[in-house]
């Protein structure tokens, strides 16, 4: 037997060989429950420091160092250097749910939008969308989703993730336009709102496959996550398996890359054209 076992030096050994676990960020909507299903419930648990965030604030935490991985707003790969976790995200091939501007004019005629900035990939993807199809020009102005008092004071409230699912567009006495959809008309393409990445050097073979596995596992176990989210959002159970079935896409291949590109492009554009 080691001399050394049961000894402090030798747990202080152990210690300095064994790295410690890559920390997490994940989004808190419900989006991202079968990303993260076998982190909680399956083989990937205890594989991860795992916390949960709205979008803008995970993508803070990757780029200030607070996470070494996170699920990312597609619009902060416009200037942040990350690895991307290839294959695995957040994604729509059309009508989102999730992402609304609701407003009390036509879109080509809204000149003050409140956004929800929790997602700075959503506020960019309207921006893109009301300038590039509608010809809106129109100025910001930054508030809590809460729609009702968005619209007592702008022209048009962009609403996302859970509060916006919480939102009937059939009773509202608004124009709704659902941002995914109006991507997928204007460009032919799937829209990609956000992928895991991480900080250099942490996105390995290993994580790239138990970050896959993850997402199979939550896959497969779809029914578990109807059950337990809807109970704990306070959704109805149809609502959330047709969200999750019909409007989120997670697995990301070829079309789904060229979508994203194109929407960084624009983002680049508009980033470039505010320096000048």
């Amino acid at each position: 037997m080691d001399p050394l076992i049961g000894c402090p030096c030798y747990t202080r050994r152990l210690s300095a060989i064994t790295p410690p676990k890559l920390r997490v960020c994940a989004v808190s909507f419900l989006n991202t429950s079968p990303l993260v299903w076998g982190m909680l419930h399956g083989a990937q648990r205890g594989m991860f420091e795992l916390e949960f965030r709205i979008p803008a604030e995970c993508a803070d935490q990757v780029a200030n160092g607070t996470s070494d991985i996170g699920i990312i707003p597609s619009f902060e790969l416009t200037h942040q250097a990350l690895e991307i976790i290839p294959g695995t995200g957040i994604a729509s091939h059309g009508a989102v749910r999730s992402i609304l501007l609701v407003s009390s004019r036509p879109a080509g005629e809204i000149r003050t939008l409140a956004v929800d900035s929790s997602s700075r990939t959503s506020v960019q993807l309207a921006r893109v969308i009301l300038e590039r199809k509608y010809g809106a020009s129109y100025l910001p102005v930054t508030h809590a989703p809460d729609l009702d008092a968005m619209l007592r004071i702008a022209d048009a409230a962009l609403v996302i993730g859970d509060p916006a699912l919480r939102i009937d567009p059939a009773r509202l006495p608004y124009y709704v336009y659902d941002l995914g959809a109006e991507w997928t008309e204007m460009t032919g393409l799937p829209m990609v709102f956000a992928v895991w990445a991480g900080r250099r050097g942490t996105v390995t073979p290993p994580v790239v496959e138990a970050f896959r596995d993850s997402c199979r596992y939550g896959r497969v176990h779809l029914e578990e996550i109807v059950s337990a989210e809807s109970a704990r959002r306070e959704f109805d159970p149809g609502l959330v398996r047709e969200y999750l079935t019909r409007h989120i896409v997670h697995e990301l291949g070829a079309r789904e890359y060229e979508g994203m590109e194109l929407f960084l492009s624009y983002a680049r554009s508009h980033r470039a054209a505010t320096l000048i």
